[in-house]
C-alpha cells in the first residue's frame, strides 16, 4: 500500500503547527537573557568573520619594524607584535579562521554521526554492535589527546587538525542520534507509517530524525565551542595553523617569549578565544532550556 498525498488542509495544519512550535521556542528562548546576549555577540562575531579584511585597519602581514611590540594606543588598538604587525587586525581576521573551522568540522561530524546513529539505532544487529564498539573506543579518548595523536600521524596543519576534530566529534552525534532512534522507532506514528507502506528512508529522515533535532541543535552549539578550543590548542602546540596565519592559538604561542614585557600580545587573542567559547556554551545552555519543556517549566 502506498502513502496517499496530503491534502491542502493537512498541509496547512502542519504549517500552522510548525509556526506555533517556533513561536513557543522563541518565547522560551527570549526568557534566557544570557543566551540572548551570547547570541547577539555571536552574530557580531560572524559579521566580523565575513567582513574582517575590510574592517581591519592594517594588513594581517603588514610588517613595520619601527613599531615593534608597541603597547595599545589609538594607532594600534591592541598593540603590535614582534614584527610590528597590528594585533587588532590579526585578531579580527583570526575570527574567520576560528569560526570557519568550528562550523565546518562540527557540521561534517554532525552529518556523518547522525547518519551512523540513525542506521545503527534503526536496524541494530551486528552492524550496530561493530559500529558502536568502534565509536566507544574513539569516545573513550579525551578529545584533545586524540586530536594530537591524529595530527601527529597525519602531520601538522589546519587541514589535518580539522580532520582530527571531525573524527573525535562523530561519536558524540552517533550516540546521541542512536539513543533517540531507539526511543522513537517503536512509537505509534512510526508503526503507523510502516503499516501505510512508508520506506525506511522516509521513516528515518521524516519521522525519526526530527525527534532528535532539538538535542542535535544543543550539542552542535557546544561542539563548535569545543572545536574552536581544540583548534587553538593544536595551534598553540605547533600542530595546527602555521605562521604567519593569524590564528588565535598560534598568536598565543608566539606571545610566550614576550609575556612579561608585552602583556597585550597574549591578552587580546586569549580574550577572543574566551569570549567566543563562552558565548557558544551560554547559547547551548539557553537552547537546551528553551527546547526542553520540563527544564523551561522549572526555570
Amino acid at each position: 500500500m502506498k502513502l496517499k498525498f496530503k491534502n491542502k488542509e493537512t498541509m496547512l495544519t502542519e504549517e500552522n503547527d510548525m509556526s506555533s512550535r517556533f513561536s513557543d521556542f522563541l518565547r522560551s528562548f527570549k526568557k534566557q537573557k544570557t543566551a540572548v546576549v551570547a547570541f547577539v555577540i555571536l552574530v557580531i562575531l560572524v559579521f566580523i568573520a565575513i567582513f574582517c579584511y575590510k574592517i581591519a585597519p592594517y594588513g594581517i602581514n603588514e610588517y613595520n619594524y619601527d613599531d615593534v611590540l608597541q603597547t595599545p594606543s589609538f594607532k594600534h588598538l591592541f598593540g603590535t607584535d614582534e614584527f610590528g604587525r597590528d594585533i587588532f587586525s590579526r585578531v579580527l581576521c583570526g575570527t574567520r579562521i576560528s569560526l570557519s573551522v568550528g562550523f565546518l568540522t562540527v557540521s561534517i561530524a554532525c552529518v556523518i554521526g547522525s547518519i551512523i546513529g540513525l542506521i545503527c539505532g534503526y536496524y541494530g544487529g551486528i552492524f550496530d554492535e561493530i559500529c558502536m564498539r568502534i565509536l566507544d573506543a574513539v569516545y573513550a579518548f579525551p578529545g584533545l589527546i586524540l586530536a594530537i595523536a591524529i595530527v601527529a600521524i597525519l602531520g601538522p596543519g589546519m587541514t589535518n587538525a580539522a580532520i582530527a576534530i571531525v573524527v573525535f566529534c562523530i561519536p558524540t552525534y552517533a550516540r546521541l542520534v542512536r539513543s533517540s532512534t531507539l526511543k522513537l522507532k517503536n512509537s505509534v506514528y512510526v508503526r503507523a507509517a510502516k503499516c501505510l507502506g512508508a520506506s525506511d528512508k522516509r521513516i528515518l529522515f521524516k519521522h525519526i530524525l526530527p525527534g532528535a533535532i532539538p538535542d542535535i541543535i544543543v550539542q552542535y552549539s557546544l561542539s563548535v565551542s569545543g572545536s574552536i578550543m581544540t583548534t587553538a590548542s593544536l595551534s598553540f602546540l605547533g600542530m595546527g595553523a602555521m605562521s604567519p596565519t593569524p590564528e588565535w592559538g598560534l598568536m598565543l604561542s608566539n606571545s610566550r617569549s614576550y609575556f612579561y614585557t608585552c602583556w597585550h600580545y597574549a591578552v587580546f587573542p586569549g580574550l577572543a578565544i574566551m569570549v567566543t567559547v563562552l558565548c557558544f556554551n551560554l547559547l547551548g545552555d539557553g537552547l537546551r532550556m528553551a527546547l526542553d519543556p520540563k527544564l523551561n517549566d522549572r526555570s
